[in-house]
């Protein structure tokens, strides 16, 4: 999803980034072999850039959610969103590094049922806290319970939402093109009427 506009702002690179985004696009070179789009358009706001990062990584280390788990909170929010660049992106991740089966990825990039009741839960409120704003009902958090996950992760998913809304709505208006690591797993949004997840 793109916005009606695009942003009047180049992509930046390690050699014209601000003092403070400099080491952040290089430490990205280093750790990636190159800087996502994504990086270089969000430089051109440091301070978006770098806590989008400091949140993503401690998200990654704090939150108790598995690997797969990660993935499917991240697709799920990307899905809703409708980011097409981080639905690639988390598409790859899951794939090449976080093992997610293919089922599972492929039920989100789908709009479908996930065939995992336990993942089907933490994707399903995840989409409710996004779309309710931070308002679910007792009855969703206490589902969410059941399915194994603490109160803590309640906050922990408030951090991930707040992390993919700045890189999905960032996105959205920078135009951003994905990048060619993550093209095979370029995506739009399901067009049927009869999506099931929520």
């Amino acid at each position: 999803m793109k916005a009606e506009i695009k942003l009047d702002l180049a992509a930046q690179t390690i050699e014209s980034a601000a003092p403070i985004a400099k080491p952040l696009l290089e430490q990205a070179q280093k750790t990636l072999g190159f800087v996502p789009n994504m990086y270089a358009y969000m430089a051109n706001s440091p301070a978006l850039l770098s806590t989008y990062l400091h949140g993503y990584e401690l998200f990654r280390a704090t939150s108790g959610f598995t690997p797969v788990e990660q993935e499917v909170v991240f697709l799920s929010i990307s899905f809703e969103n409708g980011c097409d660049y981080c639905m690639a992106a988390h598409s790859l991740v899951a794939t090449a590094m976080s093992k997610v089966p293919t089922e599972v990825t492929e039920a989100i990039r789908n709009g479908q049922t996930i065939p995992d009741a336990r993942l089907q839960s933490l994707s399903s409120f995840t989409r409710t806290l996004l779309n309710k704003r931070g308002l679910p009902s007792a009855e969703e958090v206490e589902a969410f319970r059941q399915a194994g996950y603490s109160d803590k992760q309640v906050l922990d998913l408030i951090l991930a939402i707040a992390v993919k809304t700045l890189s999905n709505y960032s996105n959205h208006l920078t135009h951003t093109p994905v990048d060619p690591a993550f093209a095979k797993f370029t995506w739009q949004a399901p067009t049927c009427t009869s999506c099931q997840a929520a």
